[in-house]
């Protein structure tokens, strides 16, 4: 009865242990998916963007510089906040995975793209503006994605290293009740010849 207990609660143990790491395969799948779905949104917002811009070129100078200023900072604060949503996430994978992302964020979000942006505008006339914006806003979308996969990658290849370890923990789990399976019957086989030898003692006493 205690081996058959023994080999219960590891039972229970090995399958709780593979149900705890598939649901948490699923949920970063989920999480995963539901990125894509706010990426996909983003897009759809800087296409809105884009055509205020084009509206915006037939208006005066005054006008468009206004238009502008006020489109970037409103993208400049959508970019922010995802900046944030995003090394919050990075949390919770690991520090320096965080002050890494953090430098390339800032990095990029900060001072590459807006200096592009800016001195796109600062250096084309009037009639290369849709041109240049549509590509910046090209540019930001595509860094987004390569950051948001990378960072996704990092996270799932951890995960099946988690899932490996797991394995060859299971797998020496299976090998431990081997060895204590062969070493009760080791035992038991001891008992029954010290109980012959017993017995064959007695009878030929008698």
């Amino acid at each position: 009865t205690f081996q058959t207990n023994v080999l219960t609660e590891l039972r229970k143990w090995k399958l709780s242990l593979i149900e705890h790491h598939k649901l948490q395969m699923r949920q970063e799948k989920e999480k995963h998916a539901a990125h894509v779905r706010q990426l996909s949104n983003e897009m759809e917002n800087l296409k809105e963007l884009l055509h205020t811009y084009e509206i915006s070129i037939g208006q005066k100078d005054e006008v468009m510089i206004t238009n502008l200023t006020q489109a970037l900072e409103k993208q400049k604060e959508r970019v922010e906040l995802m900046r944030k949503f995003t090394l919050w996430r990075i949390q919770h994978i690991q520090t320096k995975q965080e002050e890494y992302a953090n430098r390339i964020a800032d990095r990029q979000f900060r001072t590459a793209l807006l200096k592009k942006v800016w001195a796109a505008w600062r250096s084309h006339s009037e009639e290369k503006w849709k041109e240049k914006v549509a590509k910046a806003c090209q540019l930001r979308a595509e860094d987004v994605c390569v950051q948001l996969t990378n960072d996704y990658e990092v996270k799932i290849a951890e995960l099946t290293a988690t899932l490996e370890q797991t394995k060859a923990e299971v797998l020496r789990l299976h090998s431990e009740r081997e060895q204590y399976e062969d070493t009760m019957k080791k035992a038991f086989m001891r008992g029954v010849c010290a109980l012959n030898l017993e017995a064959m003692t007695m009878f030929q006493g008698k």
